[in-house]
C-alpha cells in the first residue's frame, strides 16, 4: 500500500491517447489534363505537398483530429493531378497533465494516423495512372513548433 494519490490518469492505467476510429473525411482526385498528360510523362511528376493538422473538441476528452493533404503533381509546368485528402480520426486523450493535450492531439494522433493516410495516397495516385506516391515520414513535432511560432508571431503583430 502507498500513501500517494492514485487519481491521476497514469496511475489508473489509461493510455494517454486512444484512437476510437479513423476515416476519410474528404477526398478529391483530379487529372484535369488527361489523357494528354500521360503522353507527356517521361518520369515522375514534380510533386509539391502541403500538410496541416487540425483538432476540435467533440465533448469531454474526445476530439476529432484531421490531417489535411494538398498535393499537386506537375509535368513540364502542367498539372498532372490534384489530390486533396482530409483524413480524420476520433481520439480520446487522457493526459497526465492538462498542458499535454495539445501535443497529444497535434503530434501523437497524427503520427498514429499518418501510415493509413500515406497508404491511401499511394493507392489513389497508383489507381489514377501515376506511380504510387510514397510520402516520406512527417516530423509532426517540427510542424507543431512551426504552427506555434506562426501563431505567436501573428499574435504579436496583432498587438502592435
Amino acid at each position: 500500500m502507498t500513501d500517494t494519490d492514485t487519481t491521476g490518469q497514469e496511475e489508473q492505467g489509461l493510455p494517454p491517447i486512444v484512437m476510437q476510429g479513423q476515416y476519410i473525411k474528404d477526398l478529391s482526385f483530379e487529372v484535369p489534363n488527361s489523357p494528354e498528360i500521360f503522353r507527356k510523362m517521361s518520369g515522375s511528376p514534380d510533386i509539391p505537398i502541403s500538410v496541416d493538422v487540425k483538432a476540435r473538441q467533440l465533448g469531454g476528452n474526445v476530439f476529432e483530429v484531421v490531417l489535411h493533404f494538398n498535393i499537386e503533381g506537375k509535368v513540364d509546368d502542367e498539372t498532372a493531378f490534384i489530390l486533396e485528402l482530409a483524413y480524420g480520426g476520433v481520439v480520446q486523450v487522457n493526459p497526465a497533465e492538462p498542458d499535454h493535450t495539445q501535443p497529444l492531439l497535434l503530434i501523437e494522433a497524427p503520427r498514429l494516423m499518418f501510415p493509413f493516410a500515406r497508404n491511401l495516397i499511394a493507392d489513389i495516385t497508383r489507381d489514377g495512372g501515376f506511380p504510387p506516391l510514397m510520402l516520406q515520414p512527417i516530423d509532426f513535432v517540427a510542424l507543431y513548433r512551426l504552427r506555434a511560432l506562426e501563431a505567436m508571431q501573428a499574435s504579436q503583430q496583432a498587438d502592435a
